[in-house]
């Protein structure tokens, strides 16, 4: 068996977040449509974008460690997923459904926000700088996301889910 190392740790976990940055990407297009909020659709959109240079930017780390740029399964969000899309058939036509939709949608950058920390810091132990202007990149993305749909759930939304449908 070949030896782990952080170098191998790095991969892995490289591999994991573009499996999920693809997946999130596919379901970006459905939040939009579930989203009853212009705002919360508008941010959904928006974030598609987003997601697309950030599956470029990880091609690119994979060409700077010299690895093809493949996925590997990622439970985590597969889990995540899965509960916004029961979020989604659960509060349909609901006052609760955006708040709903936000909180699944945070729950996505949150992890992503752990996943491209890590992946900076270690980048950043392995002399890989122009790996960690890549990461921190999307890393600045994701968190201004975060706060973006933070100021969504605190504006309307989730006062708007208190009201009866």
């Amino acid at each position: 068996m070949a030896e782990k190392t952080l170098q191998t740790l790095f991969h892995d976990t490289l591999r994991d977040i573009y499996y999920a940055e693809r997946k999130i990407l596919k379901s970006l297009p459905k939040m939009a449509r579930a989203a009853q909020s212009p705002e919360l659709k508008a941010a959904f959109e928006k974030h598609r974008e987003q997601t697309e240079g950030q599956i470029e930017r990880l091609q690119q780390v994979f060409e700077i460690i010299g690895k093809p740029a493949r996925g590997k399964t990622c439970d985590a969000i597969e889990g995540i997923l899965a509960e916004g899309d029961e979020i989604a058939e659960e509060y349909k036509d609901t006052a609760a459904l955006d708040a709903g939709l936000l909180a699944a949608a945070q729950a996505v950058e949150h992890y992503e926000i752990t996943r491209y920390g890590t992946l900076k810091r270690w980048a950043e132990v392995m002399g890989l700088k122009d790996a960690v202007k890549l990461l921190d990149e999307t890393l600045q993305e994701e968190s201004q996301t975060d706060e973006d749909l933070t100021a969504i759930a605190d504006s309307a939304v989730n006062a708007e889910a208190l009201q009866p449908a």
